[in-house]
C-alpha cells in the first residue's frame, strides 16, 4: 500500500510539469498563430514585406551598373525571387498533415534538425533585425525630409531625432499580438508603398531629364568602382526580402484537404509580385533617366519640386515603413517569446510581452542611431543575408526534399538560382561591408 502510494506520489511532478509545458506551448501559440486569413490577406502582407524603402535606391543601383547589366539583373532578380517563393508556398504543407509554420521548420525537415537551424536561422534573422534597422533609418530619414520641406524656415533637427520620435511608434504597436493583428496597419503601409513608389517616377517623367545628364559609369578609382557594383547588387537583393516572412503569413491561413493554403497564399503572391513590378522597375529606370549619375541612393532626396508632392511622398515612406517593420519583427518576437517561455521558464502574458518587445525595439533604435548609412545599410544586409534567404535557400530545400532528377529542367532552374544568388551573396556582402567602413570613417557619430 505504501509502494503504491508512494509511487503515485512521485509520478505526479512529471505529470504535472508536462501539463505546464503543454500551457506554456499552447499560451505562446495564442500570441503568434491565428488561421483565419483570406488570400488577400496573403496579399497585404506580401506586398508590405517586399516593397520596401528599398525600392528607393534602385535608380542608384543603374549608376554603377549601367543601362543593360542593370536592367538585366532587376528582371532576373524579380523571376528568381518569384520562382523560389513559389517553391516556398509548395513547401508549406509538403508533409501530409503537418505545416512548416516557419522558415526553420522547413529548412530542419530539408538539411535536418541541427543543420537546418544553423544554415537557416543566422541569415534569417540577420534578415529580420536588419530590416528592422535599415526601416528605423528610413523612417526618421523621412520624417526628417517631410519636415524640412513642409516647414523649410524651421529649424532643422539632426536625424538621430526623427529616428528616436519614429521609433517610439512602435513601442505602441509591438503591443498587438500577431500578423492577423496587424493587418490593419499592414494594409496602409502596402497602400503607401505603392503611392509613394508611383510619385517617385510619375515626379520624375513630369521633371525630365536634368541638363547635361550623363549615363557614362562613374568615374571613380577602379577599386571604388567595382565595390560599389558589389554594393548595388546587394541593394538589389534587399528589394527582395519577403521570402523570410512568407510561411509565417501562410501560417495564418485556413487549410484543408480539399482546399491547401498553397492555393490562396499563391493568388496573394501574384498579386504582390505584380504590385512589386509596377513598383520597382518604373522606379528604376526612370529615376535613373531623369538625373543619370548625380541621383542619390535615396531617390526622394534627389527630387525637390513640387514641394507639396514630395512631402506627401515621404510622408507615405514612413507610414508604409510603420507597417513593414511590425510585418518583419512579428517573428521575431515570436522568437523570443517562445525562448523566454519554453528555455527560461518565464510565465507567457503581457509583462513578458512588453520586456521583450521593448527591448527588440530599443536595440534597433541604437543600432539605427549609430548607423545612419540608408545606401551601405541596403547593400550589405541584402548580400549577407536577404540573397540567401530570397535567392537560393529554397532551391537547395527544394533539391534536398523534391529531388528532382539531374539535369532536368527543374534540376538545371534550381542549381541556375543558386550559384546566381550564391555570386551575388558573396560580392555584395564584400562591397557592403568596405562602403560603410568607407562612411563611417568620415561620420561623427551621435552627431
Amino acid at each position: 500500500m505504501v509502494s503504491g502510494n508512494s509511487l503515485n506520489v512521485d509520478s505526479a511532478p512529471p505529470q504535472d510539469y508536462a501539463d505546464k509545458d503543454a500551457e506554456r506551448e499552447r499560451t505562446v501559440n495564442e500570441f503568434t498563430s491565428s488561421r483565419t486569413a483570406t488570400w488577400w490577406y496573403s496579399a497585404i502582407h506580401n506586398i508590405t514585406a517586399m516593397v520596401g524603402a528599398g525600392v528607393l535606391s534602385l535608380p542608384y543601383t543603374m549608376v554603377f551598373l549601367g543601362w543593360g547589366p542593370g536592367i538585366v539583373v532587376h528582371v532576373l532578380s524579380w523571376l528568381v525571387t518569384l520562382y523560389t517563393l513559389w517553391q516556398l508556398v509548395q513547401m508549406h504543407e509538403i508533409v501530409p498533415g503537418k505545416r512548416f509554420d516557419r522558415y526553420h521548420e522547413l529548412a530542419q525537415h530539408a538539411f535536418g534538425e541541427k543543420i537546418g537551424l544553423w544554415i537557416l536561422v543566422p541569415p534569417n534573422l540577420t534578415v529580420e533585425v536588419g530590416v528592422n534597422i535599415v526601416y528605423m533609418v528610413t523612417g526618421g530619414q523621412s520624417l526628417k525630409k517631410f519636415h524640412e520641406t513642409v516647414c523649410r524656415s524651421c529649424k532643422p533637427l539632426r536625424k538621430t531625432y526623427w529616428i528616436l520620435i519614429f521609433s517610439s511608434i512602435h513601442y505602441f504597436l509591438s503591443l498587438l499580438p500577431n500578423l492577423n493583428s496587424v493587418a490593419g496597419v499592414s494594409m496602409a503601409a502596402a497602400l503607401m508603398s505603392l503611392c509613394y513608389s508611383t510619385i517617385a517616377w510619375v515626379a520624375c517623367v513630369y521633371r525630365g531629364r536634368v541638363e547635361d545628364v550623363s549615363y557614362d559609369y562613374l568615374h571613380t578609382t577602379p577599386a571604388t568602382t567595382v565595390f560599389r557594383v558589389f554594393n548595388s547588387l546587394g541593394v538589389i537583393g534587399f528589394a527582395y526580402a519577403g521570402h523570410n516572412v512568407a510561411l509565417e503569413i501562410q501560417a495564418t491561413i485556413p487549410s484543408s484537404p480539399e482546399r491547401p493554403s498553397k492555393i490562396p497564399m499563391w493568388r496573394g503572391v501574384l498579386l504582390a509580385y505584380f504590385v512589386v513590378a509596377l513598383c520597382y522597375f518604373p522606379v528604376a529606370i526612370t529615376g535613373y533617366w531623369a538625373f543619370g549619375q548625380i541621383v542619390s541612393d535615396n531617390l526622394l532626396l534627389t527630387l525637390r519640386k513640387p514641394d507639396w508632392l514630395i512631402a506627401a511622398a515621404n510622408m507615405m515612406v514612413g507610414i508604409h515603413v510603420v507597417g513593414s517593420y511590425q510585418v518583419f519583427a512579428m517573428p521575431v518576437y515570436d522568437g523570443l517569446e517562445r525562448v523566454l517561455v519554453k528555455k527560461f521558464k518565464l510565465p507567457p502574458g503581457r509583462c513578458l510581452r512588453l520586456v521583450a518587445r521593448f527591448s527588440y525595439i530599443a536595440f534597433t533604435t541604437f543600432i539605427a542611431v549609430t548607423f545612419p548609412f540608408f545606401g551601405d545599410l541596403l547593400g550589405f544586409f541584402g548580400g549577407l543575408a536577404f540573397t540567401p534567404t530570397s535567392y537560393f535557400l529554397p532551391s537547395m530545400m527544394w533539391l534536398a526534399i523534391c529531388k528532382p532528377k539531374r539535369y532536368s529542367l527543374s534540376w538545371l532552374v534550381n542549381w541556375f538560382c543558386i550559384w546566381f544568388g550564391f555570386t551575388i551573396m558573396v560580392v555584395s556582402t564584400i562591397g557592403g561591408f568596405r562602403s560603410l567602413l568607407t562612411d563611417a570613417s568620415t561620420y561623427r557619430f551621435y552627431q
